[in-house]
């Protein structure tokens, strides 16, 4: 199994090419475009994975999958949060009922 210490290495390379030239970064170009750029990017690999589910690719979406995390942790440098965050999050959560989770939330 891969160590989970992945995600905090693609932040950190994700922090770093953040501020290179759009031409060499593909992130880079992300960050220029803005948050519009980003969502776009996220919504489009969601699709992608429901579509590969539906045709029952398992390889398609794996590849999905690491896609739309990729473009996720681009948004959380966007907001200036770490794969860490997400982590406690899902941390606090745990042994909570999803329902139980849902309930407490304040709206």
């Amino acid at each position: 199994m891969t160590n989970p210490i992945i995600l905090d290495r693609l932040a950190k390379t994700i922090e770093a090419r953040r501020q290179t030239e759009t031409q060499n970064s593909y992130v880079a170009k992300l960050f220029h475009g803005g948050q519009d750029k980003i969502l776009k990017k996220i919504a489009e690999e969601s699709a992608e994975i429901i579509m590969a589910s539906k045709d029952g690719d398992s390889d398609q979406v794996i590849y999905e999958t690491a896609d739309l995390w990729f473009h996720c942790l681009i948004l959380l440098s966007y907001h200036g949060l770490t794969p860490n965050d997400v982590m406690r999050e899902l941390e606090r959560r745990e042994g909570i009922s999803g329902i139980e989770e849902k309930l407490s939330r304040t709206t």
